[in-house]
């Protein structure tokens, strides 16, 4: 049945979200796009509805005689890719949304026959998020056998050759095994043992400036591989070295990306502007796989594009059109911008202020894990001493006293910078996504005035989400006793969410507050005792 003619079920914006997600593979994303609009234009907007019709029951029609008439909710009526995509887009907004419909269409959806793994999977990882102590596995009873035969078949080959014998049962060969090609350029051969090994491919003379970069992918990948395959791995051997030796990362490209590297080269090393026509070349991006951008971002060197060169680069990157993928919009955030923010000895440049805040704006998921996520979890980032404003160049740089919120110098241009982003490129769904991460890392300083500017925004915290902040405060907070940023973050925390403050919640935080040694002290446990139960 063709899955158009349920859209006129549904009303208004609820026909956008299905036609989205009707899109292909590209339709979680679509849809979230749709979402986050209708939520600007309506911010009254709700689901409920939405999920509530996919929930309907609908009578099948049989596509034989023989087959009787069946009763199915409308959603076990879509395509499998539908499914999918809704899944997915559910996943990224679960927490906005009230719990009883989402667990209600989960049911219908695991009612569905044949069940189909993937959809499966992503069943049981929303249900995993939204019920406690849920530890039902992911993977299929079939799948759970299928592991099971494989352990089964495992047993007693610990010793040399172990692998190659229980490999050489499968439906693929050893030669077949050995000259398997793998992402990036790393191969896993046998050697005359059959132990495997991992080899690192040599390269063909080629551009030197792409040659560097390619080496360096190579011998990450091989790093990789020898990880994956044990310590114990024994040295390549001249003779796989000529083996491997006519094979380099750049046979991933095809012959047009080739081309179109060595354009983007010669338009990054022009000083002339780039005309329309000169942009046209960026597209090429959106005909690469994850690996395929990654090498092309290496042989272009990205990471050491001077930073005047961010602004017209960037955008050339959003021309393009349809969006790029998630995989490729993170690859280049990461390969362009985050050694230049972690390297930042102070205020970022306003040519790299432009490059971070219009790539977060159309690509803001990308930008959460290859920009925010790895600058968090950085220890290593400079920060300067109290009272100490590094010099600043009056050409070219940001001034923090230009920044909506935090207009004083804060010792962390990261930190400075990262508010900048929150404050002007994400919404609150992406918010929320920074905070959950900094509940997996070590505060300091510079995280307590991230958590700060993303309160001072007041995301849509959920019930759930706030409990597992105040857990993060009661157990990290013993190191900031002395700290103002904590102190005042702890204020923010108890004037605007003090409706999220329960009675066990209030326990914990006056011990929390107790072991405060700053002059804001008296302040947090009046605004803590004025917070009042029903």
């Amino acid at each position: 049945m063709d899955a158009s003619m349920f859209v006129s079920r549904f009303d208004g914006p609820s026909k956008l979200l299905v036609r989205s997600l009707l899109c292909g593979s590209s339709g979680a994303h679509r849809a979230l796009s749709v979402f986050h609009r209708q939520q600007r234009a309506n911010p009254d907007m709700s689901l409920s509805t939405f999920m509530e019709i996919l929930c309907q029951d609908d009578i099948t029609c049989p596509r034989t005689e023989a087959q009787p008439l069946a009763v199915k909710p409308l959603v076990c009526l879509f395509p499998a890719l539908f499914k999918q995509n809704l899944l997915s887009f559910i996943y990224l907004v679960h927490a906005i949304l009230p719990r009883p419909p989402v667990l209600h269409l989960l049911k219908c959806l695991s009612q569905d026959s044949p069940t189909n793994p993937w959809i499966t999977a992503l069943v049981r990882q929303l249900e995993r998020n939204l019920i406690a102590h849920n530890e039902e596995p992911l993977y299929t009873p079939m799948c759970s056998q299928r592991l099971q035969e494989l352990s089964q078949r495992l047993v007693g080959f610990g010793e040399t050759g172990g692998w190659s014998k229980c490999l050489s049962s499968q439906t693929f060969g050893l030669s077949e095994l050995a000259t398997q090609r793998k992402r990036k350029g790393s191969f896993v051969t046998l050697d005359s043992d059959g132990e495997e090994t991992g080899q690192q491919s040599k390269r063909i003379k080629m551009d030197v400036s792409g040659s560097e970069c390619l080496e360096a992918v190579e011998q990450r990948a091989t790093e990789e591989t020898a990880g994956r395959l044990g310590s114990d791995a024994p040295a390549e051997t001249p003779a796989e070295e000529l083996q491997t030796a006519a094979e380099s990362p750049c046979d991933v490209l095809p012959e047009h990306i080739k081309v179109s590297v060595l354009q983007i080269k010669e338009l990054l090393e022009s000083q002339t502007e780039w005309d329309q026509s000169s942009m046209e070349v960026f597209k090429v991006l959106n005909d690469c796989d994850p690996g395929q951008v990654e090498v092309l971002c290496c042989m272009l060197r990205l990471a050491d594009l001077p930073e005047q060169t961010l602004p017209k680069l960037c955008s050339s990157i959003l021309a393009p059109s349809p969006d790029f993928s998630y995989s490729t919009a993170a690859t280049l955030i990461k390969s362009l911008l985050l050694q230049k923010v972690l390297s930042l000895s102070e205020p970022a440049s306003r040519c790299l202020v432009t490059a971070v805040t219009s790539l977060c704006s159309r690509y803001p998921r990308p930008m959460c894990h290859a920009l925010m996520g790895p600058v968090l979890e950085e220890k290593s980032i400079v920060v300067a001493q109290p009272g100490e404003q590094p010099a600043r160049e009056e050409r070219g740089r940001q001034s923090p006293s230009l920044w909506p919120m935090h207009n004083t110098w804060s010792g962390n241009p990261q930190a400075e910078l990262l508010n900048r982003l929150i404050e002007s490129c994400l919404d609150s769904h992406y918010r929320l996504l920074v905070l959950q991460m900094t509940f997996k890392i070590v505060w300091s300083e510079a995280v307590l005035s991230i958590i700060h500017s993303l309160l001072d925004s007041k995301p849509d915290l959920s019930q759930e989400l706030f409990t597992q902040f105040t857990e993060q405060l009661i157990s990290q907070g013993p190191q900031f006793t002395k700290s103002m940023k904590f102190a005042k973050m702890m204020l923010t925390v108890l004037s605007k969410y003090n409706s999220h403050v329960t009675a066990a919640h209030k326990h914990s935080l006056h011990g929390c507050l107790m072991l405060n040694e700053t002059i804001l002290k008296k302040s947090l446990q009046a605004a803590l005792k004025r917070i009042t139960h029903s």
